[in-house]
């Protein structure tokens, strides 16, 4: 029987005669009993261990009939963990204060001496009501997941060209498997909406998918975001957080720029995607995940590995399958594709009577560079259905900083005698002069997120 034993029960009674006998058959069918003769210490066993059921007694020494140090210690109990499940147990019990414990928030009510399969039964009830409980709450988040994911905009690939239909047909194959995935590609180039088909082409497709943007979570929250947290685990924890690992438990979790981890939380991830076992922050209760893992970076991993900046172990474990988006510059056919799909969804949108795009504009957009790629794109044609007063988009309604002459506005460069990282920084520092330094509205010009101009600005020296 003790293969099968599970649950944590705490009991706390001032009678220690009682405690030592009810651990000593109760540790027979549950894998911990913790007993605890004084009430003060309830918080700080709270605090150390998620318990299944509490077993609390409503009389202490200073109160040997009233019940009502049971009902202050269930409220407290309560306070600290509103999930919990307190099974209360008296001497004195009627069917008065059974009700009012149950009121009160008590799952159960038992009385002693108890009949110990009479405990046995009410403890099991009790334990699958917490059971029931967290996963009903899981549920819930992971539907929310799901409407999200439902609802998302552009959820579909858009593309013709070779390099297209190489990853379409790639996405087909691997999609009905649970091989890790990593997609590389520049910023923009729709790494997600590639997650997002490899999900929606799975077994686990009616399931969440979880998206966890890592290069937005500071360090000191990573393991919180990612693995959950009890709260009073720190000091801004004030509820119980399930992490995206939970949420995505059955689903697929979908790390986006997992090049920005740092050593340490990398090797807390290696851990975690070893074992398929995660610990809540604050709680020594294991949680088993059964996840679909797709990760995505746009930083050179391997070279990362070289220079000991990214775990080797790490790598191995995320990518046995690869996918590389190119960026928008090298699969121009798919351009106008593109490029009519966000004009009639902005025209739509605006409700402005826009029904196609010039000649000459779709020229410009084809030998213009897209720095931002498909999201700068985007946004170009957003910008432009909103300023046009036609009902056809012509050049002059597009704002575009790097046409097909490839000469910057001020001081005439020729920007073909430069690499790509000198013409990201030439754009760059023009953007921001024109906005005179504003981030915010250089990033939307740019088709960027305020995160990915500031770390190009690093990378720059800006």
């Amino acid at each position: 029987m003790s293969e099968s034993k599970h649950g944590k029960i705490l009991i706390v009674d001032d009678n220690e005669d009682l405690l030592k006998a009810a651990k000593m058959f109760l540790k027979r069918h549950f894998a911990q009993v913790d007993i605890e003769k004084n009430p003060e210490a309830i918080p700080a066993l709270l605090k150390q261990d998620d318990y299944d059921v509490i077993l609390l007694d409503m009389n202490f020494t200073k109160d040997v009939s009233s019940g009502h140090e049971g009902y202050y210690w269930l409220g407290k109990i309560l306070e600290l963990d509103p999930s919990a499940v307190v099974v209360l147990i008296t001497a004195y019990g009627d069917v008065q204060m059974a009700v009012k414990a149950i009121k009160a928030g008590a799952t159960d009510f038992v009385l002693k001496p108890w009949e110990n399969e009479k405990l046995l039964a009410t403890l099991y009830s009790s334990m699958r009501l917490r059971e029931t409980r967290d996963q009903v709450e899981t549920l819930k988040l992971k539907n929310q997941q799901i409407n999200e994911t439902i609802n998302e905009k552009f959820s579909d690939i858009i593309g013709q060209s070779q390099a297209m239909q190489k990853i379409f047909q790639t996405i087909e194959r691997v999609a009905h498997t649970d091989a890790n995935v990593l997609i590389l590609g520049e910023n923009g180039t729709g790494k997600e909406l590639v997650a997002r088909a490899i999900h929606r082409h799975s077994a686990r497709r009616h399931e969440s998918f979880v998206a966890v943007d890592l290069g937005s979570i500071p360090e000191t929250l990573f393991e919180s975001e990612l693995f959950g947290h009890k709260r009073g685990s720190f000091t801004d924890a004030k509820e119980d957080r399930t992490g995206r690992f939970e949420l995505a438990n059955g689903g697929t979790l979908f790390l986006d720029e997992i090049g920005n981890l740092s050593m340490p939380s990398q090797a807390k991830m290696l851990t975690s995607l070893q074992n398929r076992r995660i610990n809540r922050v604050g709680s020594n209760k294991e949680v088993s995940m059964d996840i679909r893992l797709v990760c995505a970076t746009n930083m050179p991993l391997y070279e990362m590995v070289k220079d000991n900046k990214f775990r080797q172990d790490l790598l191995y474990r995320i990518n046995t399958i690869e996918i590389e988006i190119p960026p928008l510059r090298e699969r121009i056919e798919d351009i106008p594709l593109l490029a009519n799909h966000f004009l009639k969804h902005y025209a739509t949108r605006y409700n402005k009577p826009i029904s196609k795009i010039s000649e000459a504009a779709m020229t410009r957009m084809s030998k213009h560079q897209w720095p931002g790629n498909i999201r700068e794109l985007q946004h170009a044609l957003e910008r432009a259905v909103i300023l046009c007063n036609g009902s056809v988009l012509q050049p002059e309604d597009f704002t575009l900083t790097n046409t097909q002459a490839r000469e910057a506005d001020a001081g005439g460069i020729n920007l073909d005698q430069f690499n790509l990282d000198e013409v990201e920084k030439l754009l760059i520092r023009k953007v921001l002069k024109k906005f005179n330094g504003n981030i915010t509205q250089a990033a939307a010009e740019l088709g960027l997120t305020r995160s990915s101009l500031y770390r190009r600005l690093e990378k720059h020296g800006l």
